[in-house]
């Protein structure tokens, strides 16, 4: 996880100045772009905190060091669906919710319907039919 929380800490420490600089280019007259790049800091400070103390808790990583070799990260990675339609649906369902957001929520609510069908149809396809597990 080092390369994780120093990335982000690489993020909380770029925004601070960036925020800093907009507020001085502005004189401080547009107070929303500042706040929000400080925040945007604060965030990326606390999720580097976050990693940086998971990070030592656990036992070190293969992809933490540089001369693991792949032999060392191999595993299982969990199980994913090779020839499932159910994505598709699922997509555009989300599609047309977000879409009802722009449009009204009367398509919003079709979407959620569909979206709801879609993701019990993905969740359950392998507990019935020929692929029944």
């Amino acid at each position: 996880m080092k390369v994780e929380y120093k990335l982000f800490m690489i993020v909380g420490a770029f925004f601070v100045p960036v925020g800093v600089i907009y507020g001085i280019v502005t004189d401080w007259a547009e107070p929303v772009g500042p706040v929000a790049l400080l925040l945007a800091a604060g965030l990326g400070g606390m999720i580097a905190f976050y990693l940086w103390a998971t990070a030592r808790k656990l036992p070190a990583r293969p992809e933490d060091d540089p001369a693991a070799h792949i032999s060392e990260a191999e595993g299982e990675y969990g199980f994913f669906s090779p020839h499932s339609w159910w994505p598709l649906p699922l997509a555009a369902a989300a599609s047309l919710c977000f879409l009802g957001l722009a449009v009204g929520w009367w398509l919003f609510i079709i979407g959620a319907v569909f979206g709801a069908v879609a993701l019990i149809g993905w969740t359950f396809e392998y507990f019935t039919g020929d692929s029944a597990v």
